[in-house]
């Protein structure tokens, strides 16, 4: 295909008002101004023009819990420690229909968002219940989305001093053989894999010291990422503290969690010897403004840790503590957010696109191959109109990040067509709306035991 007379922002330095955009099969092999070159592609392609358009790289979702579309709407006045421990009773009934309902509405809310490459936490696995990472790995394949998933895990129930309940929680060596099982399964390191596995142990509050380590050892022997929690409430401070004498940043640095293949969710309540300590090692944050807005949590240093260098990704959380946030949306809430606390130019409009796409990438290890818009990258793709009332705005980055999410003119993932026109075309819009309905409804159902 060929895309022309787009506003196209390649986030790595290039920005072309009137450019083009080719694309050969799954990669981009030109971006330029003005028109194609004669002869970019054979007489066989499709011609996009995408006049009034802004083209930026396919946004990347650092963090997310897609089961979690089922419990929208529920504990909205309770801090984290309160929501959690109120949710774990109706999720420990989660099966795998529930969980492939919540993450087909959740992809497709997202890829309608922008959305090219998604992660997912999934760190609850109920005995019985089927096979819930199987049904979360066919949605994203059904909606079309390039996907990380991470198999999560807990092991320290309220009995050993953790947060959750003892019914919710899975032993060492399961959580380990069942790790180590959906690697050799799904995990696809090839170039432009739509597929690829990350290890990632809940939390501290809710994970033991032998889980952080072995699962950190399972991980390097197999060549994939780390991902967890970290840093979120006040909350999770004042338990490390008291459970291990270090503040949650320092007690992962002991233990060999901190580095360039790690990706931590939140972070917003750091010292300054973390946000260093992060940039020196090259740990990514997953930055969820809305999220920890709506729990209270507070505002994450992002400011602080991209002057440092350290690596920063949005994510929109979990449904659950972000009801139906775009993962476009969040490009603007980190911007406002970070303003509010440190002042008007703590952050641009361009930095908050940047996290939004490069410097998801770079948390995800695919800084190579996604997340800007050069010759040889992913053709992982999203055209925003930005014509009408927002034409008033001549710089469109800026309407972008400041304004509301535009429409979506056309999302490309690969190469291919997954949102046209603003709507779903993968898996039928309304169908995929019902599907996350549904989960709901059967969650409620199944949950009713212990509400």
């Amino acid at each position: 295909m060929i895309i022309e007379n787009a506003h196209v922002v390649t986030v790595s330095g290039e920005e072309y008002p009137d450019g083009h955009i080719v694309v050969d099969g799954d990669r981009i092999t030109a971006v330029g101004p003005g028109s194609a070159p004669d002869g970019a592609l054979g007489a066989e392609h499709e011609r996009i023009d995408a006049r009034g358009c802004l083209a930026t790289p396919g946004l990347v979702n650092t963090h997310h819990h897609l089961y979690q579309w089922a419990s929208q709407g529920m504990v909205t006045d309770g801090t984290l420690f309160e929501w959690l421990t109120t949710l774990y009773k109706p999720w420990s009934k989660m099966d795998a229909e529930v969980a492939a309902g919540a993450a087909t509405a959740g992809l497709a809310w997202l890829a309608k968002s922008g959305c090219t490459t998604s992660t997912d936490h999934h760190y609850l696995f109920p005995k019985g219940r089927g096979d819930l990472f199987a049904a979360e790995i066919e949605a994203a394949r059904e909606v079309g989305v390039r996907f990380h998933p991470c198999r999560g895990s807990m092991d320290r129930g309220a009995s050993q001093g953790g947060l959750p309940p003892d019914e919710v929680v899975e032993d060492l060596d399961t959580v380990l053989a069942a790790t180590a099982d959906a690697i050799d399964r799904y995990h696809d390191p090839s170039p432009g894999s739509m597929l690829r596995v990350a290890v990632a142990p809940c939390s501290p509050f809710s994970v033991s010291r032998d889980l952080l380590v072995e699962s950190a050892r399972l991980a390097r022997d197999k060549g994939v990422r780390l991902h967890t929690h970290l840093a979120e409430t006040v909350d999770e401070e004042e338990h490390t503290r008291e459970q291990f004498g270090m503040t949650p940043a320092e007690y992962m640095d002991s233990i060999g969690w901190l580095g360039p293949d790690v990706w931590l969710a939140h972070c917003v309540h750091l010292h300054d010897t973390d946000v260093k300590r992060l940039a020196e090692t090259g740990t990514g944050t997953a930055h969820c403004p809305s999220s920890n807005a709506r729990l209270g949590a507070g505002i994450a240093r992002v400011a602080d840790l991209l002057a440092e260098g350290a690596p920063v990704g949005l994510g929109v959380d979990g449904s659950a503590s972000a009801e139906l946030v775009p993962l476009a949306g969040e490009v603007r809430q980190a911007l406002y957010m970070q303003r509010a606390r440190y002042g008007p130019a703590a952050l641009t409009a361009r930095q908050a696109l940047e996290m939004a796409t490069l410097g998801g990438a770079r948390c995800l290890g695919r800084e190579d191959e996604i997340g800007a818009l050069e010759p040889g990258r992913l053709a992982d793709i999203a055209l925003w109109r930005m014509d009408g009332f927002r034409a008033a705005i001549d710089d469109p980055v800026v309407a972008f990040a400041f304004g509301p999410v535009p429409p979506l003119h056309r999302l490309i993932v690969g190469g291919r067509t997954v949102v046209d026109g603003d709507a779903l075309v993968t898996v039928p819009q309304d169908e995929a709306a019902r599907r996350g309905a549904d989960a709901h409804r059967r969650l409620m159902r199944l949950a009713e035991e212990v509400l």
